[in-house]
């Protein structure tokens, strides 16, 4: 696996940015789902070969599995949704919605401050 620290063009340590890890992080998630369901997959067909369930049975187990995979990844009220948001809040990451509220207060404030310049001018 690739180190976290690389060097740049000048030997000086370069650290990985949080987006750069996340986005690992997520690809490494991602790729282990789609092993998990191409091994469900697989399961599913040894059972219709051993005959151990009709294909009927078969395909509506993978449309139930994909509703399934739906439901947990898609969505506001998905538990992969309600997991990020757990884990951005942990780490006190701000919301859209505070960054705006943030960079009104500053345009604000920048709006006084040019107020009090050409007060003392």
């Amino acid at each position: 696996m690739e180190e976290e620290k690389s060097k740049d063009n000048n030997g000086k340590r370069e650290y990985h940015s949080f987006y750069d890890v996340m986005r690992r992080m997520m690809l490494a998630g991602i790729g282990a789902i789609a092993l998990k369901h191409d091994e469900v997959e697989e399961f599913i067909d040894k059972l219709v070969e051993r005959g151990e369930i009709a294909r009927n049975d078969a395909e509506e187990l993978r449309n139930e599995m994909k509703e399934r995979r739906k439901k947990y990844f898609h969505g506001e009220e998905s538990h992969l949704h309600n997991k990020m948001q757990d884990f951005l809040n942990r780490l006190e990451v701000p919301t859209k919605e505070e960054i705006n509220l943030l960079n009104q207060k500053m345009t604000e404030l920048e709006k006084k401050i040019d107020k009090l310049d050409k007060a003392k001018e």
